[in-house]
């Protein structure tokens, strides 16, 4: 559960662009789809089994994904391999160049040959044969590389897991067209993966931030609304709580979104029956009165329980409005009453929580709601200022959290009532692709996209990148390579309009 934050492109700063790039304008779509191409081109050349990290210097010395990274290692947790690759679907659908769905089968099979017997993903895959047997990769099974204790948990948080489906999905759609041997195996591991997703919920209809697999014991967890503890212990107890139903990081709603998609995609009524299971979860995980909002994660009893040594039990504004923007979302979707049941009650909720104007805190002590923050000696404080430096300023204790348009959103779906919301607002339900009207041939902000790009096909970051030594110069950024490659590819498809 890392609350990571991406450098946002304010701190990035790029090398000055080379001559022969700043001069390609003449014809913007023609230099669009040249810039697009040599960008592609170099991150396949840094890829390892066809899969990417999410930083390397400029050099090739240093390497990183949340952690240092090895040559042979890399991520699967966003902005990693399923990011990139749905960046190569985008620029395929764009331009049907098929240098494009080649770098997407490319991350595909990365995945398939990373996936775990458990389904799913860790956060991490390892091509270095010396390596792989420390992970139970079905790919690898019956080699010698297989060991007799293995890593085999399939990681929900951070979008791990579902991510790596997501992609697999989109790519099996795209592919169907020009068929590879290789397919047949990525779809093996898209079917295989939904199938453990599926199996990983509990009955209750959560998941679990990670899970290693193994059936459980439907009777250990009842289905019953969320309740208060009578008592809790105000020190972490140090158990594991990766079992716990969790929505920190926004597990449930990824899950949710994920069987969604595979639904549409697929038609299998499994898949939607289980993303209504997730979304019923919602409505049962809502605590009552005097908190009538969400807790970071739940354990079997279905009551706000301790996750990390700074994360205490306690009812969160900020995982809260996810949850209230999942069920309105889900309401639009489905049409289902029960699902905003609960909204006026969580809104009212936030409306006396404010610890300043349009500002909450992360994180309220049950039941009194006073304001609690948590470090890393597992101990419930009440003040900011009694977290050491390191947790004061590495977690989002305090904000607005999109909080303010939330919940104007949300009573203005209560008072139209979903009928006229959706005739008043039919972009919400337009693809998110879709774009209005036809920009100038010569975008001055694709022009200076297309100049930042270096000789070698690289968008330059001159902020050294987190687990990047201070002193090891510039480096590509695979966020800034998607941001960027999106923008070219939306450009481009608006001028062929």
């Amino acid at each position: 559960m890392n609350p990571r934050r991406f450098l946002p492109l304010a701190v990035l700063a790029f090398i000055a662009p080379h001559g022969h790039a700043a001069d390609a304008a003449s014809d913007t779509p023609a230099a669009a789809r040249a810039a697009l191409a040599r960008a592609t081109d170099y991150l396949r050349s840094i890829s390892a089994g066809g899969g990417y990290l999410w930083r390397y210097s400029a050099d090739l010395k240093h390497r990183a994904g949340e952690e240092v990274a090895t040559p042979s290692q890399i991520w699967v947790q966003p902005p990693g391999t399923p990011s990139v690759g749905a960046v190569f679907l985008r620029a395929y659908e764009v331009t049907k160049d098929a240098r494009y769905l080649a770098a997407a089968r490319d991350a595909a099979e990365a995945l398939a040959r990373g996936q775990l017997d458990s389904g799913g993903w860790d956060y991490v895959i390892d091509f270095d044969p010396a390596q792989r047997g420390k992970w139970n990769y079905r790919f690898d099974r019956g080699t010698p590389a297989a060991g007799a204790v293995q890593r085999n948990i399939s990681t929900y948080d951070d979008d791990n897991t579902q991510s790596a489906l997501r992609f697999l999905l989109a790519f099996a759609d795209a592919a169907k067209a020009a068929p590879d041997p290789r397919d047949e195996r990525i779809r093996d591991a898209r079917d295989y993966g939904l199938k453990k997703l599926l199996e990983a919920q509990y009955p209750i209809g959560a998941w679990p931030q990670r899970w290693d697999g193994k059936p459980r014991d439907p009777a250990a967890y009842p289905v019953q609304r969320a309740s208060f503890p009578a008592d809790y212990p105000r020190t972490q107890p140090k158990d594991s709580y990766f079992g716990h139903y969790t929505l920190n990081d926004n597990t449930q709603r990824d899950c949710i979104q994920t069987l969604i998609d595979a639904h549409r995609r697929t038609g299998r009524a499994e898949l939607l029956a289980a993303a209504k299971r997730g979304a019923n979860f919602l409505v049962l995980a809502q605590l009552p009165e005097p908190q009538p909002v969400w807790a970071q994660q739940y354990n079997a009893a279905n009551q706000p329980a301790w996750a990390r040594a700074f994360e205490p039990p306690g009812v969160t504004a900020g995982e809260s409005v996810g949850a209230v923007r999942l069920l309105i979302d889900l309401y639009l979707e489905w049409g289902d009453e029960r699902l905003i049941k609960g909204l006026p009650a969580a809104i009212a909720w936030y409306r006396r929580s404010q610890v300043a104007p349009n500002r909450w805190a992360r994180l309220y002590e049950l039941q009194t709601n006073k304001p609690i923050y948590g470090d890393r000696d597992g101990k419930i404080h009440y003040t900011l200022e009694e977290l050491t430096e390191e947790r004061r300023t590495g977690y989002s204790w305090q904000g607005d959290y999109g909080i303010p348009a939330t919940i104007e959103r949300a009573e203005g779906i209560l008072k139209a009532g979903r009928d006229k919301w959706l005739v008043e607002h039919p972009a919400r339900l337009a693809s998110s692709r879709e774009r209005t009207g036809r920009p100038s041939r010569n975008d001055g902000g694709v022009r200076e996209i297309i100049a930042q790009l270096d000789a070698q096909g690289r968008w330059l970051s001159q902020v050294s990148g987190k687990k990047l030594p201070t002193n090891a110069g510039p480096f590509v950024d695979v966020m800034v390579f998607e941001q960027r490659a999106r923008a070219l590819c939306d450009y481009l498809e608006r001028a062929s309009k």
